[in-house]
């Protein structure tokens, strides 16, 4: 299922500013090609790659006042290496975190899914979430946690993420955050979703139920979205003037029958 994805991001930098960019395909993902620039006037500038212990592949940027321009283009094709989760990955997404507060959904996660376990409970929460909260774009603050989200029903696709891990990880099941791009979504856009440990491996759930889990590609991966933005900067303003995503099957086929959110799917 070869996929080709894209990201347009045009930058005004009020000063020398610290960049730190996540919007490659991840250390794994099996590429074709793959091109990244960064852009202003005519001349290049190089990011240095640092990959973090998820294989998340951060690019970072000494900025200089004016605009920027950043460009990324890869053909995906294949599928990525299944690597063992290690046994402190999984007592890290059991922990709560800045936005999954599973500590604070607790009580009410023990009572939606009492008895409940494995993949019926995966199934269960995805569910729940998917029924109980309203895709609103423009409504909820990149602020907003888990328990915003459990309290309003509404958000986007990173709030039906952070729900779903926090009351999976309340119910002792590791689950973590992960951006991707998502081809066929529609508004497209980079796009979250969870994860949840099973058996050895790491499950998708895609709440919103918009995308299909099965031609993700990866971007990167941690406790919840402040490990996963796709833009963080330190040392000065940055406005961002425009952005587009985009994200295909290249062939332009499709992936077959629709995505049911019922099977157990990895990212591949």
């Amino acid at each position: 299922m070869p996929r080709r994805v894209t990201a347009e991001l045009d930058l005004d930098l009020g000063a020398s500013v610290d960049l730190v960019f996540q919007i490659t395909a991840a250390r794994g993902v099996p590429l074709q090609s793959e091109e990244l620039t960064f852009a202003r006037d005519g001349r290049s500038f190089t990011a240095t790659e640092i990959v973090d212990a998820e294989g998340s592949r951060l690019h970072r940027l000494a900025g200089e006042p004016g605009p920027l321009s950043v460009r990324y283009e890869a053909v995906v094709s294949g599928t990525a290496p299944t690597v063992p989760p290690t046994d402190l990955e999984t007592i890290t997404y059991l922990r709560p975190s800045r936005y999954c507060q599973s500590d604070e959904v607790f009580a009410q996660a023990r009572r939606q899914f009492s008895g409940l376990a494995r993949a019926d409970l995966i199934a269960a929460v995805s569910s729940f979430v998917a029924s109980s909260v309203t895709y609103t774009p423009g409504m909820s603050m990149g602020t907003d946690s888990a328990v915003t989200t459990l309290m309003t029903g509404q958000g986007v696709c990173r709030d039906y993420a952070h729900l779903v891990i926090a009351l999976l990880r309340a119910m002792d099941v590791p689950a973590r955050y992960a951006a991707c791009y998502a081809p066929g979504l529609e508004p497209m856009d980079f796009h979250a979703v969870a994860e949840a440990y099973l058996d050895g491996a790491w499950y998708v759930i895609d709440a919103t139920r918009l995308s299909d889990r099965r031609s993700l590609v990866r971007i990167a991966t941690g406790r919840d979205a402040a490990d996963c933005a796709f833009l963080s900067y330190h040392g000065g303003y940055v406005g961002l003037e425009r952005m587009r995503v985009d994200a295909f099957l290249d062939d332009g086929g499709d992936a077959g029958a629709p995505d049911d959110h019922e099977a157990l799917v990895q990212i591949v």
